[in-house]
C-alpha cells in the first residue's frame, strides 16, 4: 500500500523548541517533515470534498500525489517551524478528525490571509488585522481580526470575532479550538473569539457539517509560519458535558433525577432508573409535563437500546391522543441504525419532525451510548441539534405533504406540554432542561 511519508517520525521526541502536547492530545507536526501531511489543491476542479469522495482509490492517490508535489514546492521546515511562501497547494492531515480540541501557533506578514479547516471545511481565519474597512466589501472585515468563521452566512453567529485578540507581526499567536459536532469556540491569545457558534458546511449550506474530515492549514497573500501544533479527540461522555454545559443560562430542570413530580399521564409505564426516566419494556403511552410551554428549548440526553423507538412531544395538548398529529409535532428518538428500519418513510428517521420534515442521518452515537439533542420551538418554526450539529430546521406551518397522507392539525399549536411518547422499548433519558423563550412580536 502506497504512504506519502514514514508514520514511524511520530514515534520519535520533538524538537527542543516544541511545546509539550497537552494531556490526551499528540502532535500534528513533528518539527522535522511532512510526516502525517499531504498536499491538497482544495479549489482546483474536481478537488471539493465530495468530488474526492466520488474517486476511486487509485485515482485519489494520484491527485493526493500531485497536489503533494506541488506543496512541496512552497512548504519547508525551518528553525522547526512549517513554513508556507503563500502560494500553493494547502497542507491536509492524512487522518480525518471529528469531535476535537485543536491547539496551534502562528505568525504571519503584512497583508497576508491565511486559516484553518475543520473537517475538510473552512474555516477558523487568519489575516492581518491592520486592514481598514472596505465599504466596497462590507462583509470583508479584517479589521475585526482574526478567530472568527469567516465562511459562515454574513451575520451569523461566529463568523465575525467577538474581540480584536491579533497579537503585532513579528510575535506568535496562540489558537485553541474545541468543536464538538457543528459547535465550535475559538480562544485567539487567551481571549475568547468564537463562543459555541455553529460552523456551517461552505460546500453545501443545506447539509450538516461533515461528521468527520481533516485538518488542513490554508495559505495565501503571504508568509506564515505554523509550530506547536496538537490534537485531542473528543469522545462522547465529554462531548455531551460540553453541550449540556454551553450556554446553560435559563435552563430549568423539569425533571429532578428522582420521581415523576411535576409530570402526568401513563406514569405506569415509566420508572426512574440511575436519573434517568426509562419506558419499561412492553409498554408505552404518553407521560408529559404539567407545566404548559410556548417558545422554548428542551435539552436533554437519551441512549437507544437496539432498535429503540421513543419520541418526544412538542407543544403537546395532553391526554390519550396521538403525539405525531395532535401535537406541534413527535421528534422522533429512534435506532434508525436497525436492519428493521431499512426501508421507512424518511420523515420517521431519527431527529425528525414525525411524517413531516425529514432529519439529516449519520449524526446518532452507537447504541448504548448517550445522545444530546435540543429541540427549539420557537413560533412555527422548530430546530433540532443532535449531538452539536443542526439536523432539522423548517417552518411546520408550511407543511403540506405528510406520510401517509395524514394531517397533522396539531402542527400549528404554538403552546402546550413538553413530553415522551414510548413505543415498548427501553429507551432512556436525563438532564432533561427547558429554556423559556420569548414570543417573536
Amino acid at each position: 500500500m502506497r504512504q506519502l511519508f514514514s508514520l514511524l517520525a511520530f514515534t520519535l521526541p520533538l524538537p527542543a523548541f516544541a511545546a509539550e502536547p497537552p494531556k490526551g492530545a499528540v502532535a500534528l507536526f513533528n518539527g522535522r517533515d511532512l510526516t502525517g501531511w499531504h498536499g491538497w489543491d482544495i479549489h482546483a476542479k474536481g478537488a471539493s470534498p465530495s468530488d474526492v469522495a466520488k474517486l476511486s482509490a487509485d485515482e485519489r492517490a494520484s491527485k493526493v500525489d500531485t497536489w503533494t508535489a506541488d506543496a512541496k514546492k512552497h512548504w519547508s521546515v525551518q528553525e522547526g517551524a512549517l513554513v508556507n511562501d503563500g502560494k500553493g497547494a494547502y497542507l491536509a492531515t492524512e487522518k480525518e478528525y471529528g469531535d476535537v480540541e485543536l491547539w496551534l501557533e502562528y505568525r504571519t506578514v503584512a497583508g497576508a490571509d491565511s486559516g484553518v479547516y475543520l473537517r475538510s471545511t473552512p474555516q477558523v481565519q487568519i489575516w492581518d488585522s491592520n486592514q481598514k474597512f472596505d465599504e466596497k466589501n462590507p462583509n470583508r472585515r479584517p479589521h475585526l481580526g482574526s478567530g472568527g468563521l469567516f465562511n459562515n452566512t454574513p451575520g451569523a453567529p461566529g463568523r465575525d470575532p467577538l474581540v480584536l485578540a491579533d497579537k503585532p507581526f513579528g510575535e506568535w499567536n496562540a489558537v485553541r479550538v474545541v468543536q464538538v459536532g457543528e459547535r465550535t469556540s475559538v480562544w485567539l491569545n487567551g481571549k475568547l473569539v468564537v463562543d459555541h457558534a455553529r460552523m456551517e458546511n461552505y460546500w453545501d449550506r443545506k447539509q450538516p457539517l461533515p461528521r468527520t474530515g481533516k485538518i488542513l492549514l490554508q495559505t495565501h497573500g503571504g508568509e506564515i509560519r505554523w509550530r506547536n501544533l496538537f490534537v485531542r479527540e473528543i469522545f462522547a461522555p465529554e462531548a455531551n458535558d460540553i453541550l449540556r454545559a454551553a450556554h446553560a443560562k435559563g435552563y430549568e430542570p423539569v425533571f429532578n433525577g428522582k420521581d415523576f413530580a411535576g409530570w402526568a399521564g401513563a406514569l405506569e409505564n415509566y420508572e426512574v432508573t440511575d436519573g434517568a426516566i426509562v419506558c419499561k419494556p412492553g409498554k408505552g403511552g404518553n407521560i408529559f409535563t404539567r407545566e404548559e410551554f410556548a417558545d422554548h428549548i428542551v435539552r436533554l440526553e437519551y441512549k437507544l437500546p437496539k432498535g429503540g423507538n421513543n419520541g418526544l412531544a412538542i407543544r403537546y395538548p395532553g391526554g390519550a391522543v396521538h403525539v405525531a398529529t395532535q401535537a406541534m409535532c413527535e421528534v422522533q428518538i429512534l435506532d434508525d441504525t436497525d436492519p428493521k428500519y431499512a426501508k421507512l418513510d424518511p420523515r420517521q428517521y431519527n431527529g425528525s419532525a414525525y411524517g413531516m420534515i425529514a432529519a439529516h442521518r449519520g449524526f446518532l452515537r452507537p447504541v448504548g451510548e448517550w445522545n444530546v439533542m435540543e429541540a427549539a420551538a420557537v413560533g412555527h418554526t422548530l430546530t433540532i441539534e443532535l449531538n452539536g450539529t443542526r439536523i432539522v430546521y423548517g417552518d411546520l406551518s408550511g407543511v403540506t405533504e405528510f406520510k401517509d397522507r395524514t394531517p397533522h392539525p396539531g402542527k400549528d399549536r404554538l403552546s402546550g406540554h413538553f413530553g415522551f411518547a414510548g413505543h415498548n422499548d427501553a429507551v432512556a433519558f436525563r438532564n432533561i432542561a427547558i429554556k423559556k423563550l420569548e414570543a417573536r412580536k
